[in-house]
């Protein structure tokens, strides 16, 4: 188990003057730091306030690592209350943007619905649901970028879910699907990490079986045997899984035999002007006639014009999902029209 898993969640208290515990065998001694004990195994900085702390881990940094700048230091307050141990970039980090991390903290989200429709009928099948900040309009990838240099990742995807999970239970019908990102990169051994999710979902009494959890591909999994685990943890669950993006990454279509996904979201840039990109469509037959073959549906992502969706309902894609059918919004979209 990782050694981050124990502080998985935990809040994280920085406080405004003290000192910190770092291992003088690995650490680099910074210039602008006092030090007020040092041993043959730690050396302590006192520091005055997180500005000054800051400036000095900048220092650090500067001249260390990429190894140090991973070594793990612990904080005291001034009566030598110790605080939970982060890494020495992740400290500076939440030192540098501490307005993200309190948004991320407090978890001050809301949930953003887009819909996805049944191709075959046109009716809504479910919806997407897109991470928001309440009160402050920050970019969600400003927000997931922050959190994996700080060391904030699994505490903003625990939130993330618990605010899709809410969004479910507040706005949607049963049976309606919500499709919630997920990541993997946050969820070392699945039986355990993933507890909290099934805690909400009992917690607003949801059925298991309409939420899906798609994988976020752009953090490249290389451990598929890992990935396979939390996926098969899902299922157990009573949950569906989807591979996000399909054909930009990692999950290749020879991957999709061992995944064995319950749907799989084929990414934007094969749908964009699929209709004549002779390319994307040769990728599309060749998506299409696997997932047939396994048994998994097909999801379209990032329609955006009439041409687009006519050609791929003819293909026989399952459900489609983009600004031509609806856009994300506070609340969701209760009827869809697609009629030209």
């Amino acid at each position: 188990m990782s050694k981050d898993c124990q502080f998985c969640g935990t809040n994280f208290l920085i406080p405004e003057s003290g000192s910190i515990v770092l291992n003088q065998k690995k650490s680099i001694k910074p210039l602008q730091l006092f030090v007020s004990h040092e041993d043959e195994e730690t050396i302590i900085y006192r520091y005055k306030s997180k500005k000054e702390l800051k400036t000095s881990l900048g220092v650090l940094l500067s001249s260390a690592t990429t190894a140090t700048s991973k070594d793990w230091l612990h904080i005291l307050n001034l009566d030598s209350t110790q605080y939970l141990p982060i890494s020495i970039q992740h400290l500076y980090e939440r030192l540098d943007k501490p307005e993200l991390g309190e948004i991320i903290q407090h978890g001050t989200f809301t949930s953003h619905l887009q819909p996805i429709v049944d191709m075959k009928n046109d009716e809504i099948y479910g919806y997407e649901s897109l991470l928001r900040t309440e009160g402050e309009n920050i970019n969600p990838a400003e927000l997931f970028s922050h959190a994996q240099r700080s060391g904030l990742q699994s505490m903003l995807d625990q939130k993330a879910r618990r605010t899709a999970v809410k969004a479910k239970s507040d706005f949607l019908q049963k049976g309606q699907k919500i499709f919630i990102n997920f990541l993997p990169s946050t969820i070392y051994v699945p039986e355990f990490c993933l507890q909290h999710t099934f805690q909400i979902v009992k917690e607003f009494n949801i059925d298991p079986a309409d939420l899906v959890f798609e994988v976020v591909e752009t953090e490249k999994i290389t451990n598929v045997k890992h990935l396979k685990s939390i996926l098969d943890t899902y299922k157990t669950s009573g949950m569906k899984v989807a591979l996000d993006d399909v054909g930009a990454g990692y999950s290749t279509l020879e991957m999709l035999s061992l995944l064995k996904p319950d749907y799989l979201k084929i990414d934007r840039s094969y749908i964009q002007n699929c209709y004549e990109d002779l390319t994307s469509q040769d990728f599309l037959f060749q998506v299409m006639r696997r997932a047939s073959n396994l048994g998994i549906k097909v999801l379209a992502e990032g329609i955006e014009t009439r041409n687009e969706w006519d050609w791929l309902r003819e293909l026989g894609v399952d459900y489609g999902q983009g600004y031509f059918i609806g856009k994300p919004a506070p609340l969701p979209k209760e009827t869809i029209n697609l009629l030209p």
